[in-house]
């Protein structure tokens, strides 16, 4: 039996206010809740202005300092209707966060010295070794540089038949040479990380994820819903100004490709299955309150409020930039660490340290820590951003809370 998230208590900001012009939202109130620093007060009108005038339909933001919670703020609606209020414990699909999430269980590992970043990922899962692949390590797999990022011997739906997503991947021969190119893993990040996972402590990383590191923080995310999660489900709303997805279901490009094994005809980002099935890739479900607090245990080097889940030593290690160049899946700049997207403004910002590191999902979602500062970011939307993600509306929350764009590109990193 899985003890429920713990609840948090009620904030002290309210705010009701019709909108105005052009918008999503215009022809109804817009209610925003929670809790505010006077400090990030930007923060709060940069929130409502998501609402007012860039289609926000539902979202939170929160923030962490110094390992105490400066700003948490949810509001807008779960529906385009507006008749479901977005409330405190809405959740949502937060994507391609669960892929810092399946490395961060990794690290976990690490830290117990289960496992070894520099071990070929066969001296744990032997089955892996075939096709080339008997050399990759584990630093490889995890700063997406180990090269397995098709699947070409998958069928299509076999991305919610994890043993077969395995067997494709056991199968497929590396796109390059190991550790001389680095392209973001779309699909197969998560799920060798949770069979490298699973064979060495019988567990998936859903359950790793919620036993060793969300349910002893208190943190609201997780893969593979119970039921009372499924309740609390946002469903996310499609955005034609995707670019993102605009790739990924374009025939004959890398990510279309790496795609292969997606089930065809549905909408993958609400399916059933990707709620209450394992996928380790993109199927994790939370809120900006609960990716926050995990990333501000990383901030403050391991520990929060008392619960350490990694030594200060393993989450330095954890932060450091691996490769950065072109990306060989998207053809854009990337900054790739270990298991983590590095700050890369404009396209991916963090605030104005190029130490901070993160992930960005799909749909929107977005999170960060800078270990400098000791802060951390989270934001969570039920629709999707335009262009590439993380969008304009996550853009002008971390712009409100940590700078300009012009603070971005004058530091380097040392």
């Amino acid at each position: 039996c899985i003890p429920p998230i713990p609840s948090v208590s009620s904030m002290s900001l309210s705010i009701f206010k019709p909108s105005n012009g052009g918008s999503i939202m215009s022809d109804r109130e817009i209610r925003v809740d929670g809790f505010c620093d006077p400090r990030f007060s930007s923060v709060k009108d940069e929130f409502y202005e998501n609402f007012v005038s860039r289609n926000e339909i539902g979202s939170a933001v929160c923030i962490y300092e110094g390992g105490s919670k400066v700003v948490d703020l949810w509001g807008g609606y779960r529906d385009v209707d507006g008749t479901q209020p977005w409330t405190e414990d809405t959740i949502t699909l937060m994507s391609s966060i669960a892929k810092s999430m399946s490395a961060l269980c990794v690290h976990v590992l690490v830290d117990r010295e289960m496992v070894s970043l520099d071990s070929p990922v066969a001296d744990y899962w032997s089955e892996f070794r075939q096709a080339g692949k008997e050399n990759i390590t584990i630093r490889q797999t995890i700063s997406h540089q180990c090269g397995v990022i098709f699947c070409d011997n998958a069928k299509e739906g076999d991305f919610f038949r994890y043993p077969a997503q395995i067997n494709a991947i056991e199968l497929q021969e590396p796109a390059w040479e190991p550790g001389t190119r680095a392209g973001y893993n779309s699909i197969n990040f998560g799920f060798i990380h949770c069979e490298i996972v699973r064979r060495v402590t019988g567990r998936t990383v859903d359950q790793f994820i919620r036993e060793e590191i969300t349910e002893p923080l208190g943190a609201e995310y997780n893969i593979r819903l119970n039921g009372r999660e499924l309740a609390l489900v946002a469903p996310m709303h499609r955005n034609p100004e995707n670019k993102f997805w605009e790739m990924a279901e374009k025939e004959g490009s890398n990510l279309n490709r790496s795609w292969k094994s997606r089930p065809k005809n549905i909408d993958l980002t609400n399916a059933h299955e990707n709620r209450v099935g394992l996928n380790p890739s993109s199927g994790g479900h939370g809120n900006a309150r609960g990716i926050a607090r995990v990333y501000a245990m990383l901030a403050n080097n391991g520990e929060l409020d008392g619960i350490r889940i990694l030594k200060p030593e393993t989450v330095e290690a954890l932060s450091t930039v691996q490769w950065e160049g072109i990306c060989a899946m998207t053809d854009r700049p990337r900054r790739f660490g270990l298991g983590f997207l590095h700050n890369s403004p404009p396209m991916l910002p963090m605030g104005a340290n190029m130490k901070a590191f993160g992930h960005a999902g799909s749909g929107g979602a977005y999170t960060f820590c800078d270990r400098e500062n000791n802060r951390a970011f989270g934001y969570c939307t039920n629709i999707q951003p335009e262009g590439n993600p993380p969008g304009d509306r996550c853009r002008s929350l971390v712009i409100a809370a940590f700078g300009s764009i012009e603070d971005w590109e004058i530091p380097k990193e040392s």
